[in-house]
């Protein structure tokens, strides 16, 4: 019952309407309705957004319920429970999930390395300084934890010896956190970055630049699905892949789906969040690489054993994406 209400009542805290609007054909009998999750309030969880607001969801036969829960250890819990039936979320927490003995399953990654920053206050001119200091994350487990421990290993820091590690619950948080000085520094994403220089804060890091393969973000769902309704999960997965090319060719309705649902009108910080999140990294194929769950499974194998010998294939299904790969269903949106 509490993560049924978790679900129910976030997304009218959160955003307040968003998702509401529905084209005719929503209300067809012959849609099979579905309930997915989006963990962040950032960019790169753009595609269902935009599949459910014009109508590409109803195109592939779909009437989804666009939910949004606070971080991913919430969607991940609500997945399990069966509440929703996918969701949009880091490769990390599916596959923190998996290890402790979950059914679910990464079925696309649409971003393939942490975009992210390390931003600090103004007082915070290096990284030596952050000694002795907090970095805010949005919560343990997450992609955000997992750039917040790469970045200050990048400097030759120790998370929580050397920097203290700091919940502050979803990424809107962050920027009031450095605003406060909760937090001296935090691993933001886009356009809470563009929030944060405008403020005065600034870059320490761009964790991306780092080049590191990570199965960012992208579809998971449970093992189940896959294999009693595969059906179900070509139709939703064509849909986001068509999402993603309608967002990379229309920046002007992209951009006002990103507004829509990140409550924002500030065109600078949208417009940043579109080239960053939309144009440069998020992929046109979003396969699921063997590399890119290694990496998850290594920075996780410091918290969970197992997960230095997992074998990563274990944890994707890569199959719905490479059949729309090789019948030119991709090729063909971008025609």
């Amino acid at each position: 019952m509490k993560i049924r209400l978790i679900v129910l009542l976030i997304l009218p805290l959160i955003l307040a309407g968003p998702a509401q609007q529905r084209s005719d054909a929503a209300d067809s009998p012959g849609l099979r309705k579905v309930r997915m999750a989006f963990t962040s309030l950032s960019a790169v969880m753009m595609p269902p957004w935009l599949a459910r607001e014009v109508g590409i969801f109803n195109k592939h036969g779909l009437e989804v319920e666009v939910i949004a829960t606070p971080t991913g250890v919430e969607g991940m819990n609500a997945l399990i429970a069966g509440e929703v039936q996918f969701l949009q979320i880091s490769g990390g927490t599916t596959a923190s999930a998996a290890l402790g003995g979950a059914d679910v399953m990464i079925v696309g990654t649409t971003l393939d390395t942490l975009v992210q920053n390390m931003m600090a206050r103004p007082e915070i001119e290096n990284p030596e300084q952050l000694r002795g200091k907090s970095l805010g994350i949005t919560r343990f487990g997450t992609s955000i934890d997992v750039g917040a421990r790469i970045a200050l290993r990048h400097f030759g820091l120790v998370p929580e010896k050397d920097v203290a590690i700091v919940q502050v619950g979803g990424m809107e948080s962050m920027v009031p956190a450095l605003q406060a000085n909760r937090i001296q520094a935090g691993i933001l994403s886009y356009p809470a970055i563009t929030q944060a220089k405008k403020l005065g804060h600034h870059v320490l890091l761009d964790v991306a630049s780092l080049g590191l393969p990570y199965a960012f973000t992208g579809m998971t769902t449970r093992g189940r699905i896959i294999r009693e309704e595969p059906d179900l999960v070509r139709r939703y997965m064509m849909a986001q892949v068509e999402a993603i090319a309608r967002a990379k060719r229309d920046k002007e309705l992209a951009l006002k789906v990103m507004g829509k649902y990140l409550r924002t009108s500030n065109s600078a910080s949208l417009a940043e969040a579109y080239e960053t999140d939309v144009q440069k990294y998020m992929l046109k194929v979003p396969l699921t690489t063997a590399a890119a769950v290694k990496s998850v499974l290594d920075d996780l194998g410091g918290r969970i054993p197992k997960a230095k010998d997992a074998d990563p294939h274990r944890f994707f299904d890569d199959s719905f994406v490479r059949q729309m790969q090789s019948s030119g269903f991709i090729d063909a949106l971008y025609r």
